[in-house]
């Protein structure tokens, strides 16, 4: 089973990408919408949170974790991995964060080689994408702005609203200011405003989807680690879907309304869990 991770509803923009390319797997969905949002939170909270989200993963053995959060890619699995993933007994166990495939897509995509990341203000703060992006390519240009209200806005499902639109114009100002041919949505909440967002850019700038590029490389990921790929479950069918389980930390009618309206008729029924 593919553990996907997030600190609330983002994260389903990621395993809606995981399930249309690798659709066979199974998937457990934990969305610790309790304690959402993390974006505001100290390094310090946001590690905190992450690791109890870890541990639930651990005790339901799941060999491959995909954190589906920038914020706890960024201020978190650092730590988590250097803690756990190199102790003996848990070296077999994976977590993947989100950080790095996007940044790698985004380095290959950029022409005039400036980037533009929007994102929470711990992933701003963290200057993690500016770190991964420079390891590729020192030349690059990178400017990051914070939108914190984004998120509890998309939480509550006001991402169609007027209001929500007039926040993220504000925001992007800054962004259009910079001339970036790509642009990071550098938070898995932020691809369900993916049309507002180009719409408000504009042609010239690539919207670079972060769901998409982190589906694609968790299917190379498991190409090039077939010892890790046979502990997943799955459907024998390649074709046919595998098994889909959601938990969530408050709210499990409100969570699984969401989630099946985003996913596009999926059957959801989301269980309370207890981190």
């Amino acid at each position: 089973m593919i553990g996907i991770f997030d600190s609330g509803y983002g994260g389903l923009t990621v395993l809606k990408a995981c399930m249309k390319l690798l659709p066979q797997y199974d998937y457990l969905y934990l969305g610790d919408n309790l304690r959402v949002p993390y974006g505001s939170r100290s390094p310090e909270t946001i590690q905190q949170f992450s690791e109890d989200a870890l541990k639930y993963f651990f005790d339901k053995k799941t060999p491959l974790t995909v954190f589906a959060c920038n914020t706890a890619s960024a201020a978190a699995l650092p730590y988590l991995q250097e803690k756990y993933l190199r102790k003996p007994g848990v070296i077999d166990r994976k977590v993947l964060g989100v950080i790095i495939p996007v940044a790698e897509k985004a380095a290959k995509m950029t022409r005039n080689k400036r980037i533009a990341v929007v994102g929470t203000r711990a992933t701003i703060r963290s200057k993690a994408y500016e770190k991964e992006l420079h390891k590729l390519d020192p030349s690059i240009r990178v400017f990051g702005v914070a939108a914190p209200l984004l998120t509890p806005l998309i939480e509550e499902g006001w991402h169609n609203k007027p209001e929500a639109r007039s926040i993220l114009k504000k925001y992007l100002a800054q962004v259009k200011d910079f001339a970036p041919d790509v642009l990071i949505l550098g938070c898995t909440h932020y691809p369900i405003m993916h049309d507002v967002f180009e719409d408000i850019m504009g042609k010239s700038v690539l919207v670079l989807d972060s769901s998409t590029a982190v589906a694609e490389s968790l299917a190379d990921y498991l190409k090039r680690h077939p010892e890790i790929e046979s502990q997943l479950g799955r459907n024998a069918d390649a074709a046919q879907p595998g098994k889909r389980i959601f938990t969530c930390t408050d709210t499990p009618e409100q969570f699984s309304e969401f989630a099946e309206k985003f996913l596009g008729g999926e059957k959801v029924i989301a269980t309370k869990v207890q981190l």
